[in-house]
């Protein structure tokens, strides 16, 4: 007789979670919070004894954070927490060799900076003053911080320096070894970085490209500091850029032969390939903090494996080019999230969780290109600097600063979901209320909204049909943009909207297609 999960638990007397998540990064950690919002008992197993390093902190653990990143945690009550963005304003400085360094605004497109004065934010229909900030920079340590203290607040077991070392599906659960111990959950999400054990023992297929260059960020004292540029500098042989005196990211378009080789990063190695780079004899006379990376693309090509899930960059590597690999992880985590949990609590229509990969791969695959043409243009050949001049006019044009800004700002990001009207798929404006509340505010509980603008009592009526699933709102806001109703998803997600008179069949099929209907919970 097939043994249940209930005589699992009682034969080898541990918790059953509800979900298991391997690595306490920041996707894994919202991942946490969003599952136990929802009432899911969850336990983040993390190799990692100690979750502080200078690789996190700044200048190193530099993020920006886009703008479905920043809504993300604003709707979620957490990025009034965030600090560093209050006193970092320009952390990079602009040059080119023999001309002075200028601050960095806006953002970048492989170095190309572009000033955030000339974009024509006219062109963002749904974006109100009451919008949260198109981009905000933070540090790794500061957001993982933040989403520890909330995941621990919520329930949330974290367990430091266990790594996960195998895992077995037996049909209702997952049996995770952890070296000598093991854990039982329902689900298992890898959350556990580009070298995923989760991913290679899931037999996830990885695909895409090889890298072009070796990164490395390095800390040094260097003994003529006089001769190298502060701020982003292009060179005929590749990139460096100095944040700080002795802080360095170097780009070496190697093939990525050194980051492949997985040989030790000394003084001389370093030495040789800055000077390579920076077409200058300086002398580094000590080294403190040196690591590696490279460009390679690759993605999974399904996200989901019976019981197992992928998330963040267990799913998708990339080069860090422009700081989206952080967002695209939270994006998968918000996404996921809400979803994973009805499934659970046996609250999920049909085919809700084959969602998150038909909606989050394609923006992991648009990511992975974006990152692929930065590259393709800042290598050191003639090729390359032709494409970089034209990127560059481009960038100065009005309506070519606006296109790179939203897409570096994620202001472009947006799911097929079908429907009629053009805010479905895209993430519901900061509406605000005339008492000053905003609907970003009022999503804090990880719930879905009615949102009704013209008190329409059936719409009201349908909200109470899905009980707990659907909270109604009603009442004046200061800017509708002429929008009367909307169906807004856990995770900020337009699912349906209308400017006129509601369409109610069409309400109800969208509510359907996300969320279960009282009558239809199974107790």
């Amino acid at each position: 007789m097939k043994e249940t999960l209930e005589n699992k638990q009682s034969t080898q007397n541990h918790t059953i979670y509800d979900v298991i998540i391997s690595g306490a990064g920041p996707v894994g950690l919202f991942l946490a919070c969003e599952l136990a919002l929802a009432k899911c008992s969850v336990l983040i197993l993390e190799k990692a004894t100690d979750p502080h390093t200078p690789l996190k902190r700044l200048p190193f653990g530099m993020r920006g954070l886009s703008a479905p990143s920043v809504e993300a945690l604003y709707r979620r009550g957490l990025l009034d927490a965030l600090e560093v963005h209050k006193r970092i304003k320009a952390p990079h400085m602009t040059s080119t060799s023999g001309q002075a360094a200028k601050p960095q605004k806006g953002g970048h497109f492989a170095g190309i900076q572009f000033n955030d004065a000339n974009i024509d934010t006219s062109q963002w229909k749904y974006r109100l003053q009451s919008s949260t900030e198109t981009n905000l920079l933070s540090e790794l340590e500061e957001v993982e911080t933040i989403l520890s203290r909330r995941a621990e607040a919520l329930g949330v077991v974290i367990r430091r320096g266990f790594a996960v070392t195998g895992f077995q599906q037996t049909g209702d659960a997952v049996m995770v070894q952890s070296g000598d111990e093991s854990f039982t959950g329902k689900w298992l999400v890898g959350c556990d970085g580009s070298r995923s054990t989760v991913r290679k023992t899931g037999g996830f297929e990885f695909a895409g490209t090889e890298p072009e260059f070796t990164g490395y960020s390095v800390l040094a004292d260097i003994t003529d500091p006089e001769k190298l540029g502060m701020g982003r500098n292009m060179t005929p042989t590749g990139m460096y850029l100095q944040s700080q005196p002795g802080y360095l990211i170097i780009q070496h378009f190697d093939g990525g032969a050194f980051h492949n080789a997985g040989k030790p990063i000394t003084l001389e190695h370093v030495q040789e390939v800055l000077r390579l780079v920076s077409n200058t004899d300086v002398t580094i006379s000590a080294l403190h903090v040196a690591t590696t990376w490279a460009d390679r693309a690759r993605q999974a090509t399904t996200y989901r494996n019976g019981l197992v899930l992928l998330a963040g960059d267990a799913a998708h590597i990339h080069s860090p080019l422009g700081g989206q690999g952080l967002n695209l992880g939270l994006g998968d985590a918000m996404n996921l999230g809400w979803k994973l949990a009805a499934t659970i609590k046996g609250k999920a229509p049909e085919g809700l969780l084959d969602t998150y990969y038909a909606e989050r791969h394609p923006i992991g695959a648009q990511v992975l290109d974006w990152s692929r043409a930065q590259v393709a243009i800042m290598k050191p050949d003639p090729h390359a600097r032709a494409l970089h001049a034209i990127i560059r006019d481009l960038m100065n044009t009005r309506d070519g600063v606006t296109y790179f800004a939203g897409r570096v700002w994620g202001i472009h990001t947006h799911y097929n979901l079908g429907g009629t009207h053009p805010l479905t798929g895209h993430s519901v404006p900061n509406f605000e209320f005339e008492d000053g509340t905003t609907i970003g505010e009022l999503m804090h509980d990880g719930q879905a909204i009615l949102l009704d603008f013209s008190m329409n009592a059936s719409l009201k009526t349908l909200a109470s049909e899905y009980k707990d699933r659907i909270r109604y709102i009603s009442g004046n806001v200061k800017e509708r943009l002429g929008i009367n109703a909307a169906l807004i998803r856990p995770d900020g997600i337009v699912a349906w909207a209308a400017d006129s008179d509601p369409d109610y069949n069409e309400l109800q099929q969208a509510a359907a297609r996300w969320f279960i209907c009282n009558a239809e919970i199974k107790h």
